[in-house]
Parts: structure tokens; sequence; C-alpha cells
């Protein structure tokens, strides 16, 4: 009786608390915005760079054991992954991107998620379990484990500081008087300097104001001196604007893990096959290892994620020159009366050594 009269009172309202939800990232990005902290740092060409080479990795990799994981979504996780840090994808026939989640864990392991579904007339909400879901993320720690960081948001600093350098360089080529002059000329009639000084207002790279020598006079100046024309451009040089700027573009390209070498225009093709293989090696192929294990936990089977070989970053040269030497060894061995057991003997000596 009591469970029926339950039922037909008011229904139950659902609570949940969530890190990762709409109101929370709409706080986080007005709290930024007081404080001055938000960056724009994804908008310059340079994060769209390291962007693009994480994108173009990804969808290069060659994927075995996960048919879900084809080279167009392997290019979306890269990208959301450079960009956001995180990404979740529902398992369906398909697999289905979520815009925006919010979770529940256990132990701090994810047990269900409740995201956004794009669509073209709105997105729609669903709620899943953990295993229905593919959660991929980067840089974790230790308080929210569950969730990942971008390299922006690890490395806050530099992004707004590229930003900011960006920004101001835009607006002073935008508003600043590039190429306008101060140019004295002989003093004439009132209508005539007039008419000059309206000739020239408004025109940029072109003389703002007109000086007459009168009137340099009546202001306590010498006439005679200082006739040449004064610039009004502004000399950016002494505010060290293409070391600040070449500074802050290497800094968030190696938080990347793009080598700043790379970037650089006197870089030669060494120069840019050792960077290819620092990106891939280094940086993309264990994130490649951390989604292989989240695919086979929830898609089951072993699955393989390879960048390395697609991006060509081994070093052919290297192993060229070690079966060539190999080769000569063997020869002089053969040469020399050793026998395969012998020569196996001492370079597991050697190995142990």
């Amino acid at each position: 009786m009591f469970a029926w009269l339950k039922r037909r009172g008011a229904p139950e309202i659902e609570k949940r608390a969530s890190a990762a939800g709409y109101t929370a990232s709409v706080m986080a990005a007005r709290e930024n915005w007081i404080s001055g902290k938000m960056t724009v740092a994804e908008l310059t060409a340079t994060v769209q760079a390291c962007v693009t080479l994480w994108e173009g990795a990804f969808a290069l990799a060659d994927v075995k054991g996960a048919g879900l994981l084809d080279r167009r979504t392997m290019a979306l996780v890269g990208r959301t992954l450079a960009l956001r840090g995180e990404c979740v994808f529902l398992i369906r026939d398909r697999l289905i991107p979520f815009t925006d989640w919010d979770l529940t864990t256990r132990g701090s392991v994810p047990v269900a998620y409740r995201g956004q579904i794009p669509e073209v007339a709105g997105s729609r909400a669903e709620t899943v379990l953990a295993a229905e879901v593919l959660h991929f993320r980067i840089a974790s720690d230790l308080f929210t484990p569950w969730a990942g960081k971008s390299p922006l948001s690890r490395a806050p600093l530099s992004a707004s500081l590229l930003s900011e350098i960006e920004t101001a360089l835009r607006d002073v080529y935008r508003d600043a008087p590039l190429g306008s002059q101060i140019v004295p000329v002989p003093e004439g009639s009132a209508e005539d300097m007039a008419s000059l000084r309206q000739a020239f207002k408004g025109r940029r790279g072109s003389s703002l104001v007109i000086e007459g020598v009168a009137q340099a006079t009546a202001a306590g100046m010498n006439p005679n001196i200082g006739k040449g024309p004064d610039q009004l451009s502004p000399d950016l040089s002494k505010s060290m604007t293409a070391e600040s700027l070449a500074a802050a573009r290497d800094a968030l390209a190696l938080a990347f893990g793009v080598l700043p070498a790379l970037m650089n225009r006197a870089t030669t093709g060494p120069v840019v096959r050792e960077a290819q293989r620092h990106l891939a090696q280094i940086v993309l192929q264990p994130i490649a290892q951390i989604l292989a294990e989240e695919a086979a936990a929830k898609l089951g089977g072993r699955v393989l994620i390879d960048v390395v070989r697609p991006m060509q970053a081994f070093d052919a040269g290297g192993k060229a020159r070690a079966l060539a030497t190999m080769v000569g060894a063997l020869a002089q061995a053969r040469e020399a009366g050793i026998d395969g057991a012998t020569l196996q003997d001492a370079l597991s000596f050697i190995d142990w050594a």
C-alpha cells in the first residue's frame, strides 16, 4: 500500500554531481575569464601544426584486432587527445563519439557513463555502462585518474604567452600607423595646411601629420634642425618580440612532443627524420599502447596499434649499417675457421658482459 501511494506521489528528482558536465565547464570557463587565465593558444598555427602531426600519425597507424578503429576514428582520436586529452566512444555497430559526458566511479574506476551524442537536430543523452564505451585518456593525475589532460592544459603558462604575443602582434599590424611619418614642410596659409592635413588623414602608410616650420619655431624648436621625417611605426625590436615569440612557440611545440628544431627554417632532412622518430617512438607510441589496452579490455581479443612503422620512424640507416657489419663479421669468421657454435657462444658472452 505504501509503495503504491509513493508511486502516486511526486516523482523523485535524481541528482548527480560531476566535474565534467556542462555546468561545470561553463563555471570553469567563467572563472578563467574573470581571473584572466583563459588561453586561445589552440587558434595559433603552432598548436594546429602539432595537432595535425598527432592526427596524421594516428590516422596512419596500423591497427590489428579492432575493426571498429578505422582510420577516420583514429584521426578523430588523435585530434581530440591533442586538444582535450580524452575522448569517449559508445560501442555499437560502430564507434559513436560523446561530445560531453559525466560518469560515476567505484574504486577510482568508471562504472557508468551518461553522455551526449551529437546529432544534426541537437544532441541526445544516453546512459550506458563502462563496458559499453571506449574511454581514451592521457596525462591522468593522482586525484582524477578517470580524466585526461591535454598538453595545453598541462602547460597553460606557455600557451597563454604564445596567444598573448600573437594577439599583440595582430593588434599592432591591424591598428598601428605602420609606415606613417611626420613630415616638416614650409609654412603656408591656414587653408592650405588644413587641406594638406586632411588629404593625408587616415591613410595608413602615409603621413598622418604635416608639421609646419613656423609651428616648430613657436614650440621652441629650431626650424633648421630635425627636418627629416619622423617615423610613427612602433619599434618592436626593443620589445624582444621575435625572441619571445620563438621561445613560446618552441616551448609549446615541445609540450606536444615535437622537437623545436622541426620548425626551424634551416632544418635539414636528418633533423626532420629525427624529429619524426622522436615524436613517434617517445610520445605517440606509448599513447597507442594505452589505447590498445583500453580497446582490448572493452572489445575483447588482442589489439595492436603501431604508429612507428607507418611513419617510417625507425632508423633504416642504422639497421642497414648493423646488417652490413654482421655480414662482414660472419664472412671474417668463416675465413678464420670459426664455426657457428663458437661464434654463437662468443656473441652470448658479449651480450652477458
